[in-house]
């Protein structure tokens, strides 16, 4: 945070969450990562594409999110977070939530993390730097939409 800010990352954070609440019945793709840059850019390309997005900054947050919020029907997530992405995975699989289709992206996963993905029912595993092409017919697909 900067002199200059006036508010801090995380009440931008809440403000945009709050912001991005569901409106409307259509799915929304939620996106974990720590790395503030790294959730945007997704949100970017996703919303380009006229995916709606929502974003959280940590596991804990996520999983708080897809509790209260019935219209998430999609999550992306990184591994390599302060808390962890499959930790946030396994929570997600051992709640109501389920069923919910995840794709994990990561810049540096080795073939245990890809393989304990696996075994967690992901959609799939994408290396950073993203192929977008393949992300958004993923993204597409598991939300139901014509790609």
């Amino acid at each position: 945070m900067s002199d200059h800010d006036i508010l801090s990352d995380a009440e931008r954070e809440a403000i945009l969450q709050v912001m991005q609440a569901p409106q409307m019945s259509y799915q929304r793709v939620l996106i974990v990562d720590d790395d503030q840059d790294a959730r945007e850019l997704l949100s970017e390309i996703l919303a380009l594409h006229d995916i709606h997005c929502v974003t959280a900054a940590s596991g804990a947050a996520a999983f708080a999110l897809l509790e209260s919020n019935r219209g998430i029907g999609l999550l992306i997530t990184d591994l390599r977070m302060a808390d962890d992405g499959l930790d946030l995975i396994r929570k997600v699989r051992e709640s109501e939530r389920a069923a919910l289709p995840i794709i994990i992206v990561s810049g540096n996963a080795d073939v245990r993390d890809a393989i304990d993905a696996m075994h967690l029912s992901v959609v799939d595993f994408l290396l950073k730097p993203i192929d977008t092409a393949k992300l958004l017919k993923l993204v597409k697909r598991e939300l139901g939409m014509v790609a």
